[in-house]
């Protein structure tokens, strides 16, 4: 296939007289309409929380705790531990002796008693207890516009009315023309699983890590919430399972507000514009692939550039080292003397033109001859 298209070749064979004419002539009219619906849905945040969860899991399963002392003074017989501790208070507060017996017992009417508790109270479980809190926030946010696929629709239609005169010759065209692109980008799906059955996983998982003794404990005492920017402690600088939560916590926190994106546009006009002007050099083509069945007309046109095309291949085949500029000098030079005189006719230019051809024709002759 050549390069050049063909519609190029018909512009350029083409009578410009009566190309100006049509473009003269030419009247036309444009409707277009536009019916655009494009949802980007972005499920990012659920293959995150998909793949964060069980290391959620590890560290419930494994909590951090420390050891909490509650001392307090009470009546000898309600003490539940004596200790080391107790005896040395007792010692600093003689007071509360009441009585050393003959045998030198010490008889207190009060001690010291030591409650030892664990607390899982710690910075890095109230970072999972407020992490969780905010995954559940965040997925009740998305239920309310994630249950949707990513979609594009993109439908354009356009009517055309043009109509011209070349002398008398009355050309007119319409043209409906419609375009519609309907594509599924995505609906959340991931291994056999749809986004509704993801989410509800998703959930249900949530509610296990809500059912481990840490989180029960942390909620009963109504423990204050983590709040940004979040402190890099040993813990969760090193340990592998807190480093997967810090990165959950970090995208809830930039993402938490995002919205699905959903651009529509609808319009009806008139259009007086780029898009006519190029229908309208549309229409011109079309008339000209119309004047191709003037069988007359056309072929002539074609045999006259055969014939050119075909002396030049013979001057050229005559002297194959002449240049190309060689050629154009030559060819052009015959040319401008003939347009430049007052009495020029195209006949005279075809005669001389033939004339000079023919007479570098018969020198390149004898060259070779000799």
């Amino acid at each position: 296939m050549d390069d050049q298209l063909n519609v190029i070749d018909l512009y350029q064979r083409a009578d410009s007289k009566r190309i100006n004419a049509f473009e003269r002539k030419i009247k036309s009219d444009m409707v277009v309409d536009l019916h655009y619906d494009k949802l980007e849905a972005n499920f990012e945040w659920l293959d995150i929380m998909e793949d964060t969860i069980r290391y959620l899991d590890n560290i419930l399963r494994n909590p951090n705790r420390f050891i909490i002392n509650e001392d307090e003074v009470v009546k000898v017989e309600l003490a539940k531990h004596v200790t080391v501790e107790s005896i040395k208070h007792l010692a600093r507060n003689t007071n509360l002796i009441q009585e050393i017996d003959e045998n030198d017992e010490v008889k207190p009417s009060k001690i010291l008693n030591i409650n030892k508790e664990e607390s899982f109270d710690t910075y890095e479980n109230r970072f999972i207890y407020t992490l969780i809190i905010n995954m559940e926030t965040f997925i009740q946010f998305k239920k309310k516009t994630i249950l949707a696929s990513s979609y594009l629709k993109d439908d354009k239609s356009l009517q055309y009315k043009g109509a011209s005169m070349v002398g008398n010759e009355r050309i007119s065209i319409e043209l409906n023309m419609k375009s519609s692109l309907h594509e599924n980008k995505g609906d959340g799906g991931k291994d056999g699983e749809n986004l509704v059955t993801r989410v509800d996983k998703l959930c249900q998982r949530i509610i296990d890590l809500k059912n481990t003794q840490v989180f029960k404990d942390l909620a009963r005492a109504h423990v204050a919430l983590v709040r940004p920017p979040l402190k890099k402690t040993n813990v969760i600088l090193k340990n592998t399972n807190f480093q997967y939560a810090v990165i959950l916590w970090n995208y809830l926190q930039e993402h938490f507000a995002d919205e699905d994106k959903n651009e529509v546009i609808n319009k009806n006009y008139a259009e007086d514009g780029e898009l006519k002007s190029l229908f309208d050099e549309a229409f011109l083509m079309a008339y000209l692939s119309l004047l191709t069945l003037n069988k007359e007309e056309y072929d002539v046109k074609n045999m006259k550039e055969r014939v050119m095309k075909q002396v030049i291949e013979k001057i050229v085949d005559l002297n194959a080292s002449m240049t190309e500029e060689e050629l154009k000098d030559l060819i052009g030079e015959q040319i401008s003397i003939v347009k430049y005189k007052n009495n020029a006719t195209m006949d005279g230019v075809e005669n001389v033109y033939k004339k000079h051809i023919e007479k570098y024709i018969t020198k390149i002759s004898s060259m070779s001859l000799s």
